[in-house]
């Protein structure tokens, strides 16, 4: 299991929980009640899960507010992706090198 860098981008009109994954980073409005945007990234973060397992660990040194609630959501988040891991792992839709990927048919 790889560990990730999750931090809180902290800005005047949003905050942003900003989870940097194998590919690409992910970030989460969290001054925003947009249950549809949660939703797409964890999307992609199943997406990202293909390319292996990984946590994210939060790197932010202002204790407030925002800091709690993205630490308790992290603390849920890793619990889940070990979860869709293993049953990824059991489909067989995991990206091991060298290997076919079963939905793109391309090799690693």
């Amino acid at each position: 299991m790889e560990t990730k860098t999750a931090t809180i981008k902290r800005q005047t009109d949003q905050s942003k929980l900003v989870l940097q994954g194998h590919t690409s980073s992910f970030e989460i409005i969290l001054t925003e009640d947009n249950p549809n945007n949660i939703k797409s990234i964890f999307n992609l973060i199943i997406k990202d899960l293909k390319n292996g397992l990984i946590q994210f660990q939060l790197n932010d040194d202002k204790e407030d507010m925002y800091y709690h609630i993205c630490k308790e959501y992290i603390k849920q988040l890793n619990a889940e992706m070990i979860i869709i891991y293993q049953e990824l792992e059991r489909y067989d839709l995991v990206v091991v090198e060298g290997k076919e990927d079963p939905v793109t048919n391309q090799t690693s």
